[in-house]
């Protein structure tokens, strides 16, 4: 292993891989990215050229036992996470998979167990816990500037109704809860700093494919609540405000943060309802893939905790059983 930098290897071309993180670990100063692999050699070979990646392998399993890889990206479909993630830890590989960790919080539990047995780093790619905007709303909300913490509202949303795409397939672990309204949870988690005692959830579902298209969320906290709403049927959009007792946060673009420019938080005291009190706080422009990725591949050089260890992940699962529990139900469920 380099001293100073970690050497990862990415299990398949997904579009998500390929165009974001890939690239932005290339430029990092803990991560280099030394091989890619796909189940079709020749798409893993025109792959790393493309991208410039020095090796192409034809299958998972020849990746994850290359020994000048340290780690593994897995951004391979929600039900094949656990299987790979499990394969390359066995293989001694740290790994970052791809939210959701697994398809529901017993998966991610054997994890834990996996990551205990084998010794190895395992996270979960949740890169807006790392982003700068995000840490920023975090120190906002805990230093009393807005007051309590009382309130979250959040919306994901984009359309998509091609029945070939995974997210659209059910026994993939596809679904809009699955896809993004885990943003909204863990984003809601991170403003209250602290979890939810119950859950109230309501879905909608596609009459072919069964997944979830329009899903409803009500998270009881111990100090206040949040709601949101995810959508893969609806115009896209994203949005976030935290509303305190003194102030309220708005996050203009909370998940799919540019990379090109500065991002934008709000913050408001409600005195003009047109927003002529509104203060615009910029926060320097960034790629989150690439913080995500140098702040993991640090930790595992300098042997420290992960920045988001797997008992979150468990947690972040067992919220989202609960909302599907609850949409089963129609009554609230316990966490």
């Amino acid at each position: 292993m380099a001293d100073s930098k970690l050497r990862w290897g990415c299990l398949g071309a997904a579009k998500i891989a390929v165009e974001k993180v890939i690239p932005a670990m290339q430029g990092g100063a803990h991560t280099e990215v030394v091989a890619i692999a796909s189940r079709d050699g020749q798409k893993a070979r025109e792959t790393a050229t493309r991208l410039g990646i020095p090796k192409a392998h034809g299958s998972y399993e020849a990746l994850i036992a290359d020994p000048d890889v340290d780690a593994i990206y897995n951004p391979l479909p929600n039900h094949l996470h656990l299987p790979w993630t499990k394969a390359a830890a066995e293989a001694g590989k740290h790994v970052l998979c791809e939210k959701p960790i697994g398809l529901n919080a017993a998966e991610a539990r054997e994890l834990i167990a996996i990551r205990d047995r084998t010794g190895v780093t395992i996270q979960e790619a949740f890169m807006v816990w790392t982003h700068p905007q995000w840490r920023g709303v975090v120190d906002l909300c805990r230093s009393g500037m807005i007051g309590e913490v009382r309130g979250y509202s959040g919306v994901f949303s984009y359309y998509n109704n091609d029945a070939s795409n995974i997210r659209n397939v059910a026994e993939w672990g596809g679904g809009g809860l699955m896809d993004i309204g885990c943003y909204l949870i863990i984003t809601s988690r991170m403003a209250f700093g602290d979890e939810p005692r119950r859950v109230m959830g309501t879905m909608e579902q596609d009459p072919v494919s069964g997944v979830d298209i329009l899903t409803s969320i009500i998270l009881d906290y111990p100090q206040g609540q949040a709601v949101g709403l995810c959508s893969t049927r609806v115009v896209p959009y994203q949005r976030v405000q935290i509303l305190g007792t003194a102030k309220r946060l708005e996050v203009e673009i909370p998940f799919n943060a540019p990379n090109d420019r500065p991002c934008r938080v709000w913050m408001d005291d409600g005195g003009d309802l047109s927003g002529g009190h509104m203060e615009t706080l910029s926060f320097d422009t960034c790629d989150q893939y690439r913080i995500q990725g140098d702040a993991l591949s640090k930790a595992i050089l300098t042997k420290t905790p992960p920045p988001y260890p797997l008992e979150m992940s468990v947690r972040n699962m067992a919220i989202i059983d609960a909302v599907v529990r609850s949409a089963a139900s129609g009554q609230w469920e316990p966490v």
